[in-house]
């Protein structure tokens, strides 16, 4: 990151005024991406989310089979586990929170979509949700050897390092059918971080969700 705000402002880098201005640069993009979680609104959304799925559902299926991989999975020291996930509908990323957590697996991060509304994305970002910086999704390219890129990797390197589950959703709106672009941003991320050897290893477990109707 030091290197990239450098390269952005050739001949500044040990004043103390441009330090500072790149400081204030980077804690605004990490605002974008994440925000600290919140104990009791996880808590809260985990007592609500149980009702409602009552409410809209007879019943939620979990193959326990299945899941009893991902725990074992989730006991290997220092390899992250980062979920690739279909998306059907808007309640999938509080259903694999939900699910995550009530395993003992951790609070995951999870990749939010570029249609959410600024309250709603506070809101999620509380509750573990992560998003691209504004802009990263319209410039795919040169975007990545730019500040927000380089402070994206950073943070991305973080999160597998510290071994919190990564899910990232790999449609953009429900029920499509192509690899959305904010998708291939965050797979580029987990791709150098394991090229920079910041971690020796992720495990990658694809996860479907299927409805009978979605909500």
């Amino acid at each position: 990151v030091q290197d990239v705000a450098t390269s952005q402002a050739p001949g500044c880098g040990g004043d103390e005024g441009s330090q500072e201005h790149w400081k204030e640069e980077i804690c605004r993009i990490l605002q974008e991406i994440q925000a600290p979680l919140s104990p009791f609104l996880l808590r809260l959304c985990h007592w609500m989310l149980p009702k409602l799925l009552s409410c809209l559902f007879l019943s939620v299926q979990l193959p326990q089979g299945q899941l009893d991989m991902v725990l074992r999975a989730a006991r290997k020291p220092k390899v992250p586990l980062v979920f690739l996930c279909t998306h059907q509908s808007q309640l999938d990323g509080p259903l694999l929170s939900f699910l995550l957590l009530s395993q003992g697996i951790g609070v995951p991060r999870v990749t939010g979509g570029t249609w959410i509304s600024p309250r709603l994305r506070s809101l999620l970002q509380c509750l573990g949700g992560i998003f691209l910086p504004s802009g990263m999704a319209q410039t795919r390219r040169d975007q990545a050897e730019r500040l927000p890129g380089a402070v994206l990797d950073a943070y991305v390197q973080d999160v597998l390092q510290s071994r919190q589950p990564l899910v990232i959703f790999l449609e953009d709106a429900p029920g499509s059918l192509r690899l959305s672009d904010p998708a291939r941003l965050w797979l580029l991320r987990v791709l150098r971080a394991l090229q920079d050897r910041a971690v020796p290893d992720v495990l990658v477990i694809p996860v479907g969700i299927a409805y009978d109707v979605a909500p």
